[in-house]
């Protein structure tokens, strides 16, 4: 079974900063890609970011410049630095990995989400 849990959330002033991570553990075997998803009060989930093998990156038109997504493969680990944060970025913040697992079965798994609040 893989896990997949993001950290990083929390409590910022408008113009400030964060970084989450999203580590995937357990019978994880390899990483083709990482998301990073949000959703806010009475929204519908978005897409913010993504990264795949190669580097290929994609942002929302609402955070291009603001936020950057990396990865180290070597640990399954991915990151969103969030920069600029504006109280509409308030949200939870959830993380997609997809790859496959020791049996090379296909895995596409999700965290619980990590809070991250905005305050004007």
């Amino acid at each position: 079974q893989v896990q997949v849990e993001e950290s990083g959330g929390g409590l910022v002033q408008t113009g400030g900063s964060l970084r989450l991570s999203c580590a995937a553990s357990g019978s994880i075997r390899t990483v083709n890609g990482m998301d990073w998803h949000r959703q806010a009060p009475g929204k519908q989930r978005e897409k913010v970011a993504a990264i795949r093998d190669g580097g290929s990156t994609y942002y929302a038109d609402s955070v291009k410049g603001r936020f950057t997504i990396s990865r180290d493969n070597a640990k399954n680990t991915g990151y969103l630095q969030m920069n600029s944060l504006e109280p509409e970025d308030t949200a939870v913040y959830y993380c997609n990995v997809y790859g496959y697992d020791t049996n090379w079965s296909n895995v596409d798994a999700w965290g619980q989400g990590t809070q991250v609040t905005v305050s004007s």
